[in-house]
């Protein structure tokens, strides 16, 4: 019998929305919440195991990028596509008051209100990516084009 997976908030909303996921979850490492670690724990390619970052641009305010887990962002390329001269990713103790997320836990599904999203443009190459569940040890399988459309996301290039 499988253990039984409390339903997260990204849950919920997905459900509301009819949108076809799976939860999986994780070992979590306290000592590496890495993307990559994520990947190896769930036998994926870590090319689709997306994390997302919280930016503050100097014009938009704050905006949300989706990228493939072992890429850095591209600043310059991530201030382009959301119309900012520059931008900055956000201090981590920014992130649970103004997203409602943790570190290792930051769905871009769900945020405590909406901001604008943007999901690197590889994301479509896959019939599948995950992206976290909004809790460490659990991440959330869905199309990306669904992701997209839930998130209200541009796709773009954000990354070196």
């Amino acid at each position: 019998m499988k253990a039984k997976i409390n339903k997260t908030n990204v849950a919920r909303l997905l459900d509301k929305a009819k949108v076809p996921y799976e939860l999986v979850p994780y070992e979590v490492d306290e000592n590496d919440l890495s993307a990559v670690h994520v990947a190896a724990q769930l036998g994926e390619d870590i090319a689709q195991v997306f994390k997302t970052l919280v930016l503050q641009g100097d014009k938009s305010g704050y905006f949300v990028c989706v990228i493939p887990g072992a890429n850095e962002v591209d600043l310059k390329k991530a201030a382009k596509v959301s119309g900012n001269k520059s931008c900055q990713m956000i201090h981590v103790k920014e992130l649970l008051p103004l997203t409602g997320y943790i570190r290792g836990g930051c769905s871009p599904i769900g945020m405590k209100k909406h901001f604008p999203t943007y999901i690197h443009e590889t994301a479509e190459d896959y019939d599948y990516i995950y992206v976290s569940a909004g809790q460490r040890g659990l991440q959330v399988k869905l199309a990306p084009q669904d992701l997209i459309k839930e998130t209200r996301a541009t796709v773009a290039e954000l990354c070196l």
